[in-house]
């Protein structure tokens, strides 16, 4: 135990490199996604996240989007409490039988014009879940899904690329 202690102590830390800084470019496709939902529901952008039986990595991918690199904030988008506020539902992981029914009542209390995401692999068709006794499907298996996001899990860009797909093509198709 002391051998270890004393080896942490002078070596350091084996991380991975940060990824490349990109800021005018992340901020032009945050600006971008803010101007989009601006011009298609008049204001900012609320994003209500559900977990419905993740391994928790796409919601580690999710939480970025909010740490002091990416920021959504600064942009008016936000996530918010209640699914009552929300124009966007993120869903994570495959639909598990016991969050089956939490999801199809957090999708009928969002107010129209509303948008389901299914984020990951496993939102789109159960992942390395599918076929599992615990798991009803994908997210589309349970409400219907306008994007998915592929992944696993995706970048915290993918996902600002997906929200921006999504809101332009919303104003094509409703």
């Amino acid at each position: 135990m002391r051998k270890t202690l004393f080896r942490s102590i002078i070596q350091a830390p084996v991380t991975e490199a940060p990824p490349p800084a990109d800021e005018a470019a992340l901020a032009e496709l945050a600006a971008s996604v803010d101007a989009a939902a601006l011009r298609r529901l008049g204001r900012s952008l609320a994003i209500r996240e559900v977990d419905a039986g993740s391994c928790n990595g796409c919601e580690l991918e999710i939480h970025a989007i909010n740490n002091a690199f990416y920021d959504l904030e600064r942009f008016g988008i936000r996530f918010v409490a209640s699914p009552r506020h929300a124009d966007v539902l993120l869903v994570t992981g495959p639909v598990t039988w016991n969050m089956r029914e939490g999801l199809e009542r957090t999708y009928a209390a969002t107010p129209a014009p509303k948008w389901v995401v299914a984020v990951g692999d496993c939102g789109f068709d159960g992942g390395i879940f599918a076929g599992s006794y615990a798991v009803a499907g994908g997210v589309s298996a349970v409400v219907p899904v306008d994007l998915h996001i592929r992944g696993c899990p995706p970048t915290p860009t993918q996902l600002l690329r997906g929200l921006l797909a999504l809101l332009n093509a919303a104003g094509h198709d409703r």
